[in-house]
């Protein structure tokens, strides 16, 4: 698991027990934001940048 995936599911599961400790809508943003962040992220790079970078992960996944 890469270390952004972690990242992530840890930003859903503080998300959750937010939901339950402080209210439904400080869980809710916390998810969203925990989801929405990456993808912002990832969209704001050039089409070029994208491409290096799926090629990247594509190299590591190879294990070269």
């Amino acid at each position: 698991m890469t270390p952004h995936m972690r990242y992530g599911l840890i930003g859903v599961i503080i998300g959750l027990v937010l939901l339950w400790i402080v209210g439904p809508v400080v869980g809710v943003i916390v998810i969203a934001a925990a989801i929405a962040i990456p993808v912002i992220a990832y969209r704001m790079l050039s089409p070029s940048q994208r491409r290096r970078l799926r090629e990247n992960r594509r190299r590591k996944q190879i294990g070269g």
